[in-house]
């Protein structure tokens, strides 16, 4: 089974300077944890709901004045859309993250892929076993 049968897509992408009001609301209206911060056509990085509550609104920063570079995570790990899904599960145990941005032959973002589409797709043991690698400290 490859990424692309269990992703979820399309993918909305916000600028850096999105205020993370706006990114938060376009997250609401999409029902998703995650959003690609791109300039132009380059993923420069993502930005999640978490990163919106303890990166920025728990330290004080005022969510419609910050912007979404101010906080976003910069490491941005992908797959390439016809991986095999569990080349996907063992990059997230190895990264150690939840969710993968899937990109087309360009590197534009095509889907994401998050142990929930893995958990959907997969039997349960192999499902469990990649939270259980995803969850190990580092």
């Amino acid at each position: 089974m490859q990424v692309n049968e269990i992703m979820t897509s399309p993918v909305e992408t916000i600028t850096p300077e999105t205020s993370l009001v706006d990114a938060a609301k376009l997250m609401l209206d999409l029902g998703v944890g995650l959003l690609p911060v791109s300039n132009d056509q380059e993923i420069v990085g993502m930005i999640s709901d978490r990163d919106i509550t303890i990166s920025a609104v728990a330290k004080g920063l005022h969510p419609e004045q910050t912007k979404a570079h101010e906080v976003m995570t910069t490491k941005v790990f992908s797959c390439p859309t016809g991986s095999d899904v569990m080349e996907a599960c063992a990059l997230m145990e190895e990264k150690q993250v939840r969710r993968l941005l899937v990109v087309d032959a360009a590197d534009a973002p095509i889907g994401i892929v998050s142990l929930g589409d893995i958990a959907l797709h997969l039997r349960r043991e192999q499902s469990g076993e990649v939270l259980k690698g995803v969850s190990q400290p580092s």
